[in-house]
């Protein structure tokens, strides 16, 4: 009975092993099917083809964010306005520094129609107002997010609301992403 009981601990310590050294190949084919599954899970709930994305950290950084109520001024998960959230948004996204509210960004970017858009730009709109009041971030398929009065959602430019108070698209101009680009280079310390 010994030798049985031995016998077997060996064969499932052999078992183990193969399992152990089986799992180092295989783990790179794991954390790629949970990255499809992530992009699947991403793609239903934005209703953005989110496997042709180039930038999965722009759907994380949304995806962390939904549900986050609104707050005038608020700039926190607690709450944030529409300003807040595309500037924390670009900050850790895109590692930009953009103005605080949405007429001072409008005035950075290069005018976009709303057939030019692409993942990434911005999307603004005059709600109730003759000058811009709300911004959001372009993820495709005219899909946009955006800290409304719902809470940070991901909304279409189709739906009839959106697409009456649309004003325009914008992209950051490159004169401020080299700007940005050398001022956040310049507070780096030399080597």
């Amino acid at each position: 009975m010994k030798k049985i009981t031995i016998a077997i601990a060996l064969f499932l310590s052999v078992l183990s092993a193969q399992a152990q050294t089986k799992t180092v190949p295989s783990q790179a084919a794991e954390n790629a099917e949970q990255e499809s599954l992530a992009k699947d899970y991403l793609s239903q709930i934005m209703g953005v083809a989110v496997s042709a994305t180039s930038n999965m950290k722009l759907f994380h950084f949304v995806y962390d964010w939904i549900g986050t109520p609104y707050r005038f001024g608020g700039s926190s998960k607690k709450g944030i306005d529409c300003s807040a959230f595309t500037k924390q948004l670009y900050s850790d996204v895109f590692n930009l520094t953009i103005r605080r509210n949405s007429r001072d960004i409008f005035s950075m970017v290069n005018p976009v129609s709303k057939d030019d858009l692409k993942e990434g730009d911005l999307v603004f709109f005059k709600i109730h107002s003759r000058s811009i009041s709300h911004v959001g971030i372009y993820l495709g398929n005219n899909r946009f997010a955006h800290a409304s009065s719902r809470g940070v959602a991901i909304s279409s430019l189709d739906d009839a609301y959106y697409s009456r108070y649309f004003y325009k698209g914008g992209r950051l101009l490159e004169s401020f992403k080299n700007e940005l680009s050398s001022s956040v280079a310049d507070d780096e310390p030399a080597n």
